[in-house]
C-alpha cells in the first residue's frame, strides 16, 4: 500500500465486468474510496445521466473500463453496434471528467487498435500504421479514437489521461456465452462439454495457425494500478506478457488440461482473425514498472478450475 490511494477518489465504469471485478477489491484494498455503478444504474451512452453520475461522485480519478465486447462472431454481426456504443460511451465520458475537473482518467483501449499486419512485436508507435483487422475494425477503431481524443485534451486543455493497450485477458470470471465469449472461455467451454458427454471431438473455428498473446486478468488489474498511480504521459502504453501462442497449441493445452482427449477439427471456413498479436511491453516496464507474473498454464489452470465449479458447467 502507498500514500496515494488513500487520497483518491476512484471511479470505476465497467466495475461489475470482467476485468472490473478484479480491479475494485484491489482499488479498496489499498484505500481509494471507489464508486462503481453498475450498468441499469448507469447508461454511459446517456450524456446527462454521465454528467450527473460523476457530479455525485466528485473523483479525483476516473477508470474507464466499460466496453461492448464479443468475440469475432459478435463483431462480424454487430459492427455498427460495436462501434457506436465504445466510441461514445468513451467519447462522452472524456468530456464530462474534462470539464468537471477530475484531476486524471485511465483509458483501457484495445490490442484490436492495431494494423493487421504490423510487425511483431506490436510497439506502440505502430498503431497507426494501417488499417486493423477486418474483423474487429469498427470495434478497434473506436477505442482508438479515444486516444486521439485524450491526446488531443492534453494538448489543448493539459487534462491528465492515459491511454493503456492491454493484450487479450483471460482469467476466472471470464463470460462463457458460446455468443459472446472470447477465445480461451470459448474453448474451455467447448473442451469440458465435450469431455462431459464422452469424448466427443471439438470443432474450433479457423485455421488455428493465428496466434494471439494473453495477459491474467489479476496482472492486468496489477498493471492498471501502476500506471494511474505512476505514469502521467500522453503516449499509448501496451499492458502484456511479451510472449504469443498459436490457437492450435492453446487449444492442445486447454484440452490436456481439461483431461479431454476426444480429438479436435479446424473449421477454415470461419476467419483467423488477425494472424499474429504479440506486445512489446517494454515501455510499461520502463515507466511504471509493470511485468507480467502469472504464465499462461498457470492462469488457464485457475481459469478452468473456477469454470468447473460452477454449478451450471
Amino acid at each position: 500500500m502507498t500514500s496515494f490511494w488513500p487520497t483518491q477518489r476512484v471511479f470505476v465504469t465497467g466495475a461489475h465486468g470482467f476485468l472490473g471485478r478484479h480491479l475494485t477489491p484491489r482499488l479498496a484494498a489499498a484505500g481509494a474510496h471507489v464508486t462503481a455503478p453498475d450498468h441499469p444504474a448507469l447508461d454511459l451512452l446517456d450524456a446527462r445521466a454521465t454528467r450527473a453520475a460523476l457530479e455525485a461522485a466528485s473523483p479525483t480519478l476516473v477508470i474507464h473500463l466499460a466496453a461492448r465486447v464479443g468475440g469475432i462472431g459478435a463483431n462480424r454481426e454487430q459492427p455498427g453496434r460495436f462501434f457506436y456504443e465504445n466510441a461514445m460511451m468513451g467519447i462522452q465520458l472524456i468530456e464530462v471528467a474534462r470539464t468537471l475537473g477530475v484531476t486524471k482518467l485511465l483509458c483501457m483501449g484495445t490490442v484490436c487498435a492495431y494494423p493487421k499486419h504490423a510487425p511483431t512485436p506490436f510497439h506502440e508507435d505502430e498503431v497507426w500504421n494501417g488499417y486493423p483487422e477486418e474483423t474487429n475494425a469498427p470495434y478497434g477503431l473506436a477505442k482508438k479514437m479515444l486516444l486521439v481524443q485524450l491526446q488531443a485534451y492534453r494538448q489543448q486543455y493539459g487534462f491528465n489521461g492515459i491511454y493503456l493497450l492491454p493484450a487479450n485477458l483471460h482469467g476466472p470470471g471470464d463470460n462463457f456465452d458460446p455468443a459472446h465469449s472470447h477465445v480461451i472461455p470459448a474453448l474451455v467451454r467447448k473442451f469440458v462439454e465435450a469431455r462431459n458427454a464422452g469424448q466427443q471431438p471439438v470443432e474450433i473455428w479457423g485455421t488455428g495457425a493465428a496466434s494471439r498473446e494473453f495477459l491474467y486478468v489479476e496482472d492486468c488489474a496489477e498493471a492498471i494500478m501502476l500506471a494511474a498511480e505512476r505514469y502521467d504521459g500522453a503516449a499509448p502504453v501496451n499492458i502484456g506478457t511479451a510472449d504469443e501462442i498459436p490457437i492450435a497449441e492453446l487449444a492442445r493445452t486447454i484440452a490436456r488440461l481439461v483431461g479431454h482427449t476426444g480429438g479436435t477439427h479446424f473449421n477454415p471456413a470461419y476467419p483467423d482473425g488477425q494472424p499474429r498479436r504479440r506486445l512489446d511491453t517494454s515501455r510499461a516496464e520502463q515507466l511504471f514498472g509493470f511485468k507480467a507474473h502469472t504464465s499462461l498454464e498457470e492462469g488457464l489452470a485457475r481459469t478452468i478450475a473456477w469454470y468447473e465449479a460452477l454449478p451450471s458447467s
